[in-house]
């Protein structure tokens, strides 16, 4: 028996999020681009965009993709100048409470702000949980 980390905590941690519905890729070989294995350009990509925005499409059928596009683009904006917490904070209530974003008010005319949900809390089937281990990330730190 191999008395690893990967053993002994990665791979049952796999086992356990798989077990609860997840899906789990591992990034070891990872094939980049837009039909690789995670979908990304390059490893200095933190987020996975591509699979952020599907998500945000199907929880927000009735909302235009420009209002994805907006919500992707304050998930993933940078916030590396705010401390840790602050930083953590931010991103946690818009998980919470869903991104703002402005759309056009197609009765009314003019634009009206909306929210587009990140999670699906009533429903946690629907939400796209993924597990990716060994993934390398390249960049400043």
């Amino acid at each position: 028996m191999s008395y690893t980390e990967n053993h002994l905590v990665e791979q049952p941690a796999i086992l356990l999020f798989a077990e609860l519905g997840w899906k789990t890729v591992s990034a070891m070989e990872e094939v980049s681009g837009p039909s690789g294995t995670l979908k990304r350009e390059t490893k200095s990509e933190v987020v996975l965009a591509s699979r952020l925005r599907e998500a945000l499409a199907r929880l927000n059928p009735g909302l235009p993709i420009d209002a994805i596009a907006q919500a992707t683009d304050e998930l993933t904006r940078d916030r590396s100048a705010m401390s840790l917490a602050a930083a953590n904070r931010d991103v946690w209530e818009l998980v919470k409470e869903g991104v703002k974003v402005s759309v056009p008010d197609r009765e009314r005319g003019g634009r009206k702000t909306e929210r587009v949900r990140v999670l699906d809390w009533d429903n946690p089937q629907a939400n796209d949980f993924l597990l990716v281990s060994q993934m390398t990330i390249t960049g400043e730190f």
